[in-house]
């Protein structure tokens, strides 16, 4: 059975005009100066004093970058055919802007930090470094239930390791070596920097010769994991989401390569730093069984993050249950701090049984994306990104604690779904569908599965 692509929506199309307007640089203009205005009100209004210090710096990049793409615009309107405003140009744009927003930032407040300044990093980068500590020390980055309780009330939080065993890995440098470079953003770039080259070779060299039309687009996708102000700032002061976004997007692609096997390997590796990841894993495992590859693919997706839970498991299994599962769901001795007024944390603070009405939403959203994915499974790679970043993207704003910062999730993800398209080979045979009388019925009224 071959596999055909739908023919693109109203959303789609009006995403692709205002995408290509002047050659893309209408939406890098307008990317760059909405970047700047954002970074510029966040220097001076932010109660967060490394949100403040990323402002600082930000707002210097995004405006040289406001003035390239300004620049490129004009000098296109002269000269269309001119490199200035071609697409190598723009590569060279983003790359000069995301190290300026976000990795130069990671550096000054790495530096200022190793120098003393107790305000340069979120809770985030020191609950890695501990949990690093303790891994390196016990075997596990997890403290127990009553060893987070024997701590000072002000101090209970940050004994909560909120993330699967594998974070603790980036905090393993400073473990061995306090200075500026082993503070667990630096890893945090480093890895992500790596496997959104990755991405970039993947995408590039995967579906035969390469366009403008689809280098265009994964400079698109690369943009919306870099430069997009929620990314830069995430990666300057937390930084632990961009690995795990980074891996997903890379699994993706992977997955429009038709490497169902390296998939799962690279969506595995994100569930193995956090949950975030899980999701993205198991409906790239219902794309992979339309390709008779669900084995191949889940090996990596499920059985990595598993084989991260089992050593931590058999050391201590009450703190892995204490960090992993009480303290998410609102049942640890503290609650988290994520309470970005979204409709569920809003739902949950405002309504009689609020919490249970948001759990009853959150839930229901989550059966209807199953049905989805039993009756009509992704056939394709842009699918698939389409459906995690929609199912995110409701999950994040149905969850009672959650964070302005998660979007980057579901927005990166959409945005790549177009470089996915393209990269994609056209009409090639992907086997038998995985729902036999799915297909039928879809066959009888003349849709693809996709339809």
């Amino acid at each position: 059975m071959t596999a055909h692509a739908d023919p693109p929506g109203p959303a789609s199309r009006r995403w692709s005009a205002l995408d290509t307007a002047a050659g893309g640089l209408a939406l890098d203009l307008g990317l760059y100066a909405a970047a700047t205005i954002f970074a510029a009100i966040t220097a001076a209004t932010s109660t967060l004093p490394p949100h403040r210090a990323w402002g600082a710096i930000a707002t210097v990049g995004y405006a040289l970058a406001t003035v390239a793409a300004t620049t490129q615009l004009l000098a296109r309107r002269r000269a269309p055919d001119t490199t200035v405003a071609g697409l190598p140009a723009r590569w060279t744009v983003t790359g000069l802007t995301w190290a300026t927003t976000a990795l130069l930032p990671v550096v000054v407040q790495s530096v200022q930090r190793a120098g003393g300044r107790t305000d340069r990093a979120q809770e985030e980068v020191i609950v890695v470094e501990h949990a690093g500590t303790r891994l390196a020390e016990h075997g596990t980055p997890y403290l127990g239930p009553d060893a987070i309780a024997a701590l000072p009330p002000g101090e209970q939080l940050l004994g909560y390791t909120p993330y699967q065993p594998g974070m603790a890995l980036f905090g393993l440098p400073r473990a061995a070596v306090d200075a500026w470079w082993t503070d667990a953003r630096v890893w945090f770039a480093v890895v992500t920097a790596l496997v959104l080259a990755a991405l970039v070779t993947t995408l590039r060299t995967t579906g035969g010769p390469t366009t403008s039309r689809r280098t265009a687009a994964v400079l698109r996708a690369v943009q919306a994991a870099t430069v997009l102000p929620v990314c830069a700032l995430t990666l300057a002061t937390g930084g632990d989401d961009l690995p795990v976004l980074a891996l997903c997007l890379l699994a993706l692609a992977l997955a429009a390569a038709d490497r169902p096997g390296r998939a799962g390997l690279a969506v595995g590796a994100a569930g193995a730093l956090k949950l975030f990841a899980w999701p993205v894993a198991i409906v790239l495992v219902c794309w992979a069984a339309t390709r008779r590859a669900a084995g191949r693919t889940a090996l990596g997706a499920l059985g990595l993050p598993v084989l991260a839970l089992v050593p931590v498991l058999l050391v201590d299994r009450d703190a892995l249950v204490e960090n992993v599962l009480r303290f998410p769901l609102g049942h640890g001795l503290v609650t988290s701090p994520a309470q970005s007024p979204f409709p569920g944390h809003l739902i949950a603070e405002t309504l009689p049984a609020g919490r249970a009405v948001a759990a009853a939403l959150l839930v229901a959203v989550g059966l209807a994306i199953a049905v989805r994915l039993l009756r009509r499974p992704p056939r394709t790679a842009a699918a698939t990104a389409a459906i995690c970043g929609y199912g995110l993207l409701a999950a994040i704003l149905l969850m009672p604690s959650t964070r302005f910062g998660y979007l980057l999730y579901p927005v990166a993800l959409l945005v790549l779904a177009p470089a996915l398209t393209l990269t994609e080979r056209p009409n090639r045979d992907v086997g038998a569908p995985p729902f036999p009388a799915t297909a039928r019925r879809d066959a009888a009224g003349g849709r693809t599965p996709e339809g």
